[in-house]
């Protein structure tokens, strides 16, 4: 069964077309940013559909791709990724004002995602770059340290997500040791899962399902699920989830084929709903039923039938 997905259109004021709008994990905050080589940030209500913009910043010198928040335990810190090749995180200060609390200039191309682990694994950042490399940016005693992964996607990585600080691994002698994953996805039609050993990155996984590009992955969270599983989306207009069963394989299930390229996808808190975005300007968002199937139960094009063209400019 469907329902309408209610919209509220958000002036942003950038002056070119925006690539991300990102809520901080509270909700009282919204970043957005663009072509037009800025970020800017508005004060949200959820509840009466109110903004305010706040501040505009400026520091990279080309189109910025992606934002994405830190846990709110480490302060206000908003991390952003630019086709300049740079990695900029942002912090708040006393008073409100946002300042370049560090810079990485480490890849030769641009870098096209950034993701945070999961906050039980301290101040990390996940960013994948045109260059083939990964880059995990952390901080250590106030101290940004930065871990490059060579090569670890053919003529580059689009896309990067942690695995939930839940997924951890038995010793056999009855202690659990967690163990740091992400997943990324990219321009040699790869999903590959990472994990920490030994202080450095290593492939633990390659998923072969793929056709084409892969534009997106989104581990879902733990929460109110008992088995692991990956989305990824990809040039080839399909959605595939990763199921891991218990001896540890990672199965391939297809959500569906859409009309264009897939660009996005994103799991709800508790990772059984998945939105999905593409090449078409629809969002949908999937459930998997009792029967097994999985479910179109929101889509968007049903309210832009009721709506007046939007500009890219606006939300």
């Amino acid at each position: 069964m469907s329902s309408t997905i209610a919209v509220t259109t958000i002036d942003t004021g950038h002056e070119d077309m925006i690539h991300d709008a990102q809520m901080d994990f509270l909700g009282t905050k919204l970043a957005t940013c663009s072509c037009d080589k800025s970020i800017r940030l508005f004060d949200v209500n959820l509840t009466t559909g109110s903004q305010n913009f706040v501040t505009d910043l400026k520091g990279h010198e080309g189109p910025v791709w992606q934002l994405a928040w830190a846990h709110p335990r480490f302060g206000n810190l908003l991390a952003s990724c630019s086709y300049d090749r740079r990695v900029i995180i942002w912090k708040e200060r006393e008073g409100g004002k946002w300042e370049n609390e560090h810079t990485y200039d480490g890849h030769d191309s641009s870098v096209n995602s950034v993701c945070w682990a999961p906050p039980e694994w301290g101040l990390m950042l996940a960013c994948g770059s045109s260059d083939s490399s990964i880059t995990v940016i952390s901080c250590i005693e106030n101290r940004w340290v930065h871990t490059k992964i060579a090569n670890a996607h053919t003529l580059g990585c689009n896309a990067v997500s942690w695995a939930p600080a839940a997924s951890s691994v038995g010793s056999g002698s009855g202690d659990v040791q967690p163990v740091r994953k992400f997943v990324s996805g990219g321009c040699d039609n790869l999903v590959k899962i990472w994990k920490e050993e030994n202080e450095q990155w290593v492939e633990d996984v390659k998923l072969e399902g793929h056709s084409d590009w892969v534009r997106d992955v989104a581990w879902a969270p733990s929460a109110g699920t008992t088995r692991m599983k990956i989305a990824s989306s990809s040039q080839d207009r399909r959605v595939i989830i990763w199921n891991n069963t218990e001896d540890g394989a990672w199965v391939p299930e297809a959500l569906h084929v859409f009309e264009d390229v897939v660009w996005h996808v994103s799991w709800n808190f508790v990772g059984d709903v998945l939105a999905v975005s593409g090449g078409d300007n629809q969002v949908s968002l999937w459930k998997k039923q009792e029967s097994g199937n999985w479910e179109c139960i929101s889509d968007s094009a049903k309210t832009q039938q009721q709506q007046q063209p939007q500009d890219h400019r606006t939300l």
